[in-house]
């Protein structure tokens, strides 16, 4: 099983190699995005795209609604993590 967490790419860090930073949850990484980009649309448009990032790579764009919804849902988990010990 994968879990995709969702970050907004804030910055492009490198162009050839496709890399950007995204803040996921107050916590930015440098991440690839080369699996976001295309020719429709290219890795200078993607500063401000919501994305889910599994393990150093941005899987695919999301709409801010959906990352908004999957970021409450994890925080709920994790509050209940908290209660339970």
């Amino acid at each position: 099983m994968c879990l995709g967490i969702p970050g907004q790419i804030t910055e492009i860090t490198d162009v050839t190699q496709k890399l950007a930073i995204v803040n996921v949850g107050g916590v930015k990484r440098q991440v690839n995005v080369a699996c976001v980009v295309d020719d429709a649309h290219p890795i200078e448009s993607c500063v401000g795209d919501w994305v889910l990032v599994h393990v150093g790579f941005a899987m695919n764009r999301i709409d801010q609604a959906e990352a908004a919804e999957t970021l409450n849902l994890l925080q709920q988990i994790a509050d209940l993590q908290i209660v339970s010990t």
